[in-house]
């Protein structure tokens, strides 16, 4: 029997924890009449993550494998980026672009970010207090995509298409002519990124890359230099969202927690990590492919050619990798996730969400401290995707702004 995956995100949580009661992997139905193997179970997702038999790369290891065939995949599947390869290839794409995410260049952008929330912060100030505000629009969602658009010198006109196709490759509910469209309109929006950065570069990572694709030795194609711009700017930008929409609700639903976390500014950090865990701001990441078979347990193989989509976010939220799971606590012991991925894959971007969530958070409560949720936890509604998990909108009441 072959579940279907709820596309519209509103049974994230529960839909994970039924495949992972039912094995240790499950057939599950995708768009397009694709089957995978879903994986939920914390052990087995670290299990597989690290299998030598497990490979990211559509094109050597996927049998009948079509490039752009199925409009919804293009940015997870057809790309050629370090998320998409295996071994030396993987190492060379992500060694280019390690370079913007050392710890001294993370820990340099710290002010930069500190005057985007500041800016963002003083502009909320002057909404009504008593008057519902979309906080993920007007502050949460604007930090990473401001931050990320500034690394990689997106012009400000080319920014509202360029992040309007990015967020919605993250909607599995499209029908597949709207994700064709939304296809059509990414890779438009990173060329027009490239045009421009070739007429007026500039000191950013665009522009380095470019420098790349254009020396003597041409290590980098143009499909991998749109495949990682593709790849960075929106990893940038989504995750980091909802690590801040998912921690602020987590504060305003559990005061007795944001009181501890008031009284000790270094208590962010767990809220931070508790969030990554509860709410992980990627449940299911498509896809990789089986090379030799891979036998499980209680009767499951996966067979070489099988599709593996891996629940990133269930593995945090297994009662056999956290106790207790829905219970929400910052003084929770030996906390563990995979919100950033695991091996070889994991995301070279990690520290620069930390950070943009760590500025944001407490600046935040800071400047408002009488912040609640103009609307019940329970009805804000769900990003629409098996794939992110946020909330289409964070609508809360200010309250009176502080200095």
């Amino acid at each position: 029997m072959t579940t279907i995956l709820d596309p519209t995100g509103t049974r994230l949580y529960e839909q994970a924890d039924q495949l992972r009661a039912a094995g240790p992997a499950v057939r599950v139905l995708l768009p397009e009449d694709l089957v995978a193997w879903s994986v939920t179970r914390g052990d087995v997702v670290k299990h597989l993550l690290t299998h030598p038999d497990v490979s990211k790369d559509a094109r050597k290891s996927w049998p009948g494998y079509r490039p752009f065939s199925i409009a919804w995949l293009a940015a997870w599947v057809d790309v050629i980026s370090m998320f998409t390869t295996d071994g030396g290839d993987h190492k060379r794409l992500k060694d280019l672009v390690g370079r913007a995410f050392t710890g001294r260049r993370i820990n340099a952008m710290r002010p930069a970010i500190d005057a985007i929330v500041t800016s963002l912060l003083d502009d909320l100030a002057t909404a009504p207090a008593d008057r519902p505000v979309d906080l993920r629009a007007r502050f949460s969602y604007r930090i990473p995509s401001r931050v990320i658009c500034d690394l990689f010198g997106v012009p400000d006109e080319h920014r509202p298409a360029m992040l309007s196709a990015i967020n919605a490759v993250l909607d599995t509910s499209l029908t597949a002519e709207q994700a064709g469209e939304v296809q059509t309109r990414m890779f438009a929006a990173i060329h027009g990124l490239i045009a421009a950065k070739r007429e007026r570069p500039g000191d950013d990572m665009t522009s380095l890359l470019l420098t790349t694709t254009d020396g003597d030795d041409d290590r980098l194609s143009m499909d991998e230099l749109v495949s990682t711009l593709i790849l960075m700017i929106g990893a940038g930008s989504e995750t980091t969202v909802s690590l801040i929409d998912h921690s602020t609700v987590a504060m305003l639903t559990h005061p007795d927690q944001l009181g501890a976390v008031r009284r000790a500014f270094d208590r962010w950090s767990d809220v931070i990590e508790e969030s990554l865990r509860q709410h992980p701001p990627i449940m299911h990441l498509p896809l990789r492919y089986a090379t030799a078979p891979i036998p499980l347990g209680e009767g499951v193989t996966i067979a070489p050619g099988d599709l593996i989509l891996i629940g990133f976010g269930a593995h945090g939220r297994d009662p056999a990798t956290n106790p207790d799971p829905d219970r929400y606590d910052i003084d929770r012991k030996d906390r563990q996730h995979l919100a950033f991925g695991h091996g070889m894959h994991f995301c070279l971007g990690a520290p620069l969400a930390r950070l943009e969530a760590g500025i944001a958070l407490p600046a935040l409560f800071s400047r408002f401290p009488d912040l609640r949720l103009a609307r019940p936890a329970d009805e804000l509604r769900p990003q629409p995707s098996f794939i992110g998990n946020d909330v289409r909108e964070l609508p809360v009441l200010l309250g009176p702004a502080h200095p």
